[in-house]
This record gives C-alpha cells, structure tokens and sequence, in this order.
C-alpha cells in the first residue's frame, strides 16, 4: 500500500455515479483522498480557491449542466496553476468526436464509465496507478482510450 496519499476529484451530475465512483474507492486498497463536485460550475469554484490541495486526477463528466465538461477542460488547460492537472474523461459516451475532442483539448485518458462495480473497481485501480508521467508526457491515441 501507498504511503503517499492521491487526491481525486470527481466531477459529475450524477448523484448515483458520485456516490458508486466514492464507494470503489473504499473499497480499493489505494490510499486516495476522494472529492466529488456535481458540475463544472462547482468545480471550477473548487479549483480556483487559494488554499486547496489541487487533485492528482480529475475525473470529469462531459455532460453536466451549468458547464459541460469540455468547457470546464478548455479551461482547466488555459490556467497556469491548473494545467498540469491529469484529466481523465469519465462519461457515458463512447462517441468517436467527443474522444477525439478531448484528446486535442489535452486530456490525459478517456474512460467509459462501467456498468457494475467490479468493473469500476478495477478501472479505478488501473487508473489511479498508471505511471502518469508517461501518460502526460507521450500522449498518444493508442493509449488515450481506457479499455480494461
């Protein structure tokens, strides 16, 4: 187990995705301290605030009212102190355009959300401990899209 601990932040909507995504996290044996935001209003007021630990990861929706996730993205890559952030797009969508999209905005690595636990388990695993220097530094397509 991880001495060190990983901040996460989700951002999402969905009550019952926020609340399935907090559980995995539980469960895993990673040493992670979870935050969750319901949209990209919300989290773009979290980011900005002067006297927060910033996320390793950000797990970000795309479809969320108020600000979409893309739009929180473009932004996120425009601010000096929140650029270097890895973002994992975390949707329900597996459209070719919004995975090419938010590969040229600069996210880090897209996920489809699972359908059962197991399976979110698992992906939070791999993801939470994917060498992120590697994903940040040679992005490249092949890799972009989780498949587990």
């Amino acid at each position: 187990m991880q001495k060190d601990t990983i901040h996460i932040l989700l951002a999402d909507d969905d009550e019952d995705d926020r609340n399935f995504f907090k559980d995995a996290f539980e469960e895993i044996k990673i040493n992670t301290d979870v935050k969750l935001v319901k949209d990209g209003v919300e989290l773009m007021d979290y980011l900005n605030k002067p006297d927060i630990t910033l996320p390793h990861i950000l797990f970000l929706d795309l479809n969320m009212p108020r600000k979409n996730g893309m739009e929180c993205l473009r932004e996120i890559k425009k601010t000096d102190h929140l650029k270097n952030i890895a973002v994992a797009i975390y949707s329900t969508s597996a459209s070719e355009s919004d995975i090419e999209e938010t590969f040229v905005k600069g996210a880090n690595i897209y996920i489809k959300k699972p359908n059962d636990f197991e399976a979110l388990k698992k992906t939070l695993n791999v993801v939470t401990t994917l060498n992120w220097q590697y994903h940040t530094n040679s992005l490249n397509k092949e890799t972009f899209l989780l498949s587990i």
